[in-house]
């Protein structure tokens, strides 16, 4: 009988690499990048913080009190570092409108930063070191990710959640300046924290994700700094993350020597306040709209070829309300064909679900599942009364290589959010301040200036 084979010690691998990271090691895309995520959700935080899920949160956490030492986007209250990095992780994606890394299969800034922010303000930490620690986060989220994709996604687990609460840890412990062993230790009780399930799409459930990843890499890194202990090997030991969460395995893929910025440059920014698994769709939708003019009523079939991940993902059929919208390719595709305004989060209403031309295009929309198309692929077809058919695809998976055309569409998407929350000027000033993030402005600075008038 051969001998069991020992694993790669992944843990350990990842967290001398994070321990490691400093800023002056940082490629210029990677700090870049990392600006461009952080003034993404900066923007994404101060319109989600009003949403109805982020008000019953405060209410309920903010009851108990806490030490006023961190901020809450948009309210200007301060609580503690636990409770900010709860309530600004779920405010930060409520509305589903932030970024994503096809490596974690879900969205890396709202799980990572929170956090790490909370922590770096109540220590008065410089914007810098922010930087350097987000991106160590960013990393380790995304090797974790590749180490148990695809399955642990595909049975059910909202990787958000679950790998964002290892890449939480990871961000944290390198703000704390935490030796290999106590990084180690962090992310071993972070994995014992995590959860979050995929059946909760569509209700208020899927922002809580990101805002408990957010608190529980902030208390693993902070209770691993007082030596509270763990398993050392929690990824790859058995019984342990991979084993309990995936039936794959991939410790080449996690521990990949690739530099510090390969994985940050394949990060998504979304421009389509949906599930990012419809953007495809919604391009190829839009593209034949513009292409063909055709009107909506001379459509009598729609066609939409999507990768199988979908599924269970973005395949609510007949939504009911603004929120559930967000998660049906059919709806999606139907409003990027009648012209709607996919990236206005004031067009995902309950009313808008029941529009006759839209439920009309919704309901002759077939849906094809192609094993060969990549996670975020989408072809659309459209055939008219004429016979007549015409086909369009686009590849949401693919990030942008011209980080100056990125900046512009994220500039945009800033003030289309924050502008009707703070007001032109205000939006300007912060927006200025955001993109040049360096240690010019103090953190606690930025975050007040969050604050509705």
């Amino acid at each position: 009988m051969p001998e069991p084979t020992t694993p790669p010690e992944v843990t350990r691998w990842l967290a001398e690499r994070a321990a490691a990271i400093s800023f002056d090691d940082l490629p210029d895309d990677a700090v870049t990048v990392a600006r461009q995520c952080i003034l993404d959700w900066f923007a994404v935080t101060i319109s989600g913080a009003s949403e109805p899920a982020v008000s019953i949160l405060r209410e309920e956490v903010l009851d108990d009190g806490a030490t006023p030492v961190a901020t809450l986007v948009g309210s200007g209250e301060k609580t503690s570092t636990v409770n900010a990095a709860l309530i600004n992780g779920t405010a930060s994606h409520a509305l589903d409108f932030d970024d994503v890394n096809m490596a974690i299969l879900g969205h890396p800034t709202v799980a990572i930063l929170p956090g790490v922010l909370a922590m770096a303000e109540a220590q008065n930490a410089s914007p810098r070191l922010l930087i350097e620690a987000f991106v160590a986060g960013y990393d380790v989220a995304c090797r974790t990710g590749a180490l148990i994709s695809p399955s642990h996604y595909g049975h059910g687990f909202h990787a958000t959640a679950t790998v964002g609460s290892v890449g939480s840890a990871a961000a944290c412990a390198r703000l704390l300046g935490l030796a290999p062993d106590a990084t180690a230790t962090a992310y071993g009780i972070s994995t014992t924290l995590a959860s979050g399930l995929k059946s909760m799409f569509g209700t208020m459930c899927k922002p809580l994700h990101a805002g408990r990843a957010a608190q529980n890499g902030l208390s693993a890194a902070r209770l691993a700094r007082r030596g509270f202990t763990s398993r050392p090997d929690a990824l790859e030991c058995a019984q342990g993350l991979a084993a309990t969460q995936s039936v794959d395995f991939h410790p080449d893929e996690a521990m990949r020597p690739e530099p510090l910025d390969f994985h940050i440059r394949r990060n998504l920014f979304k421009y389509h306040a949906s599930c990012y698994l419809t953007h495809g769709a919604i391009e190829a939708g839009i593209h034949l709209r513009d292409r063909s003019r055709t009107s909506t009523n001379a459509i009598s079939g729609i066609t939409i070829r999507v990768a199988p991940v979908t599924d269970r993902v973005c395949n609510l059929p007949r939504p009911a309300t603004g929120l559930e919208a967000k998660f049906s390719l059919r709806l999606t595709v139907a409003m990027a064909l009648a012209g709607r305004n996919t990236s206005a989060i004031g067009s995902y209403t309950d009313v808008m679900t029941q529009e006759p031309e839209l439920v009309r295009l919704r309901d002759m929309a077939t849906i094809i599942f192609d094993e060969s198309f990549p996670e975020a692929k989408a072809e659309v077809t459209v055939t008219t009364n004429d016979g007549s058919s015409h086909s369009a695809s686009h590849d949401a998976g693919v990030a942008d290589t011209d980080l100056m055309r990125q900046q512009t569409k994220l500039e945009n998407k800033f003030i289309a959010l924050v502008e009707p929350v703070l007001g032109a000027a205000e939006t300007r000033r912060l927006m200025d301040i955001l993109v040049l993030l360096d240690d010019g402005t103090s953190l606690e600075e930025i975050l007040a200036m969050t604050r509705r008038s």
